[in-house]
């Protein structure tokens, strides 16, 4: 059996629905999740939706992904911005990496605008909402085919 791909998301995330609607949309994380899972099934790929609040849990689950996951999908959210500690996990997953953000970070702040998780990340699609997510599931099947 195909390996599962690991979607994680950071910190905030969990208030998808209700903070600042104008930039993320009104569909929460629990509507997000039930689109991957739905998509995912479609084309073939068994998905593991998770969220955290804090780094070290994200940091945790991108290991326990070296081993049990065939790739992985990443909204590290604000740790996009600061974390070497993401990084560094990513780079030693030895996976393919798809970045996602629900809104455009090229448009925002100017502090938004570096991602540490580009460095490892095959790609990244920004600015296209909840829908972000389909279109990662979609690159990550296409990666872990040919990666396999």
């Amino acid at each position: 059996m195909t390996k599962p791909v690991f979607i994680l998301n950071g910190p905030n995330l969990n208030l998808l629905g209700h903070r600042q609607p104008e930039i993320y949309g009104a569909t929460t994380l629990q509507d997000v999740e039930a689109m991957c899972l739905k998509h995912g099934a479609a084309i073939g790929l068994a998905v593991v939706f998770r969220q955290s609040n804090h780094e070290g849990v994200l940091v945790d689950w991108i290991q326990q992904a070296r081993n049990e996951a065939s790739g992985i999908i990443i909204n590290a959210a604000a740790y996009t911005h600061t974390s070497v500690a993401i990084l560094d996990a990513l780079l030693a997953s030895d996976l393919p990496v798809v970045e996602v953000h629900l809104s455009n970070i090229h448009q925002r702040d100017e502090f938004r605008h570096h991602s540490y998780v580009s460095k490892v990340a095959k790609g990244m699609i920004c600015g296209f909402g909840p829908q972000g997510y389909v279109l990662a599931l979609d690159a990550i099947k296409q990666l872990t085919d040919t990666h396999s």
